[in-house]
């Protein structure tokens, strides 16, 4: 089991009980999610963007347009920090200063490089897409010369990384627990509903397999 060294940029000040630097379990909130949110300073603005990504190994890659204002920013700045959250349910306390939620969050730390070698970026273009629905690259076409010329590709190499866990119930003041007053978790779970086909399709075409495989491990 690994860990990533605990430093001042990744150390989790607020609630440190429930940090967790484990490379493995690090790994697995970023791969059950697609969407992850990035900041970047941009006229001495703040600014955070949510957007897709996929992991390989140490390497979380994004892409977008040439013109990408989020991209070509990180790219001059030479680092990112990306953020990554499940909200896996409510908790209501008996008072609202307890009130809380169960959730898995990741922040990542790295130096960011523009993906230039072709066969890189393509692979890249793959995990994107594979990280959305596995497997899911093979049914589609893939990107012609024009498309592919015109998409940005970032590698953010993962130097350090944390997490931040609550997977608990309500905590109350013992003095409140007399109260006539409701507490507990309401669960929060993502699930997935049957595909919706073009009306468009050729005859014939079927959802692929890759797709109801997605369907059945998330319904």
């Amino acid at each position: 089991m690994s860990e990533y060294q605990v430093t001042a940029l990744n150390k989790v000040i607020r609630g440190s009980k429930r940090a967790n630097y484990d490379v493995e379990e690090i790994n697995k909130i970023l791969d059950d999610a697609f969407l992850c949110h990035v900041g970047y300073a941009w006229q001495n603005t703040a600014i955070v963007i949510p957007t897709a990504y996929g992991r390989e190994g140490d390497t979380i890659y994004i892409h977008g347009s040439l013109k990408n204002r989020m991209i070509t920013n990180l790219l001059e700045a030479g680092n990112a920090s990306i953020s990554v959250t499940h909200l896996d349910g409510l908790v209501l306390a008996r008072s609202a200063f307890h009130h809380s939620a169960n959730y898995r969050s990741v922040n990542v730390f790295g130096e960011v490089r523009k993906v230039e070698d072709p066969k890189e970026k393509m692979n890249a273009l793959e995990c994107i897409l594979n990280h959305m629905v596995p497997g899911h690259w093979d049914n589609v076409r893939q990107p012609n010369d024009k498309e592919f010329s015109a998409t940005l590709v970032m590698a953010i190499k993962i130097d350090t990384a944390s997490a931040k866990v609550r997977a608990e119930g309500v905590v109350d003041e013992k003095e409140d627990h007399s109260l006539p007053i409701w507490a507990g978790v309401i669960p929060i779970k993502q699930t997935v509903s049957d595909p919706i086909s073009e009306s468009d399709l050729i005859e014939g075409v079927q959802v692929p397999d890759a797709v109801l495989k997605y369907i059945k491990s998330r319904s």
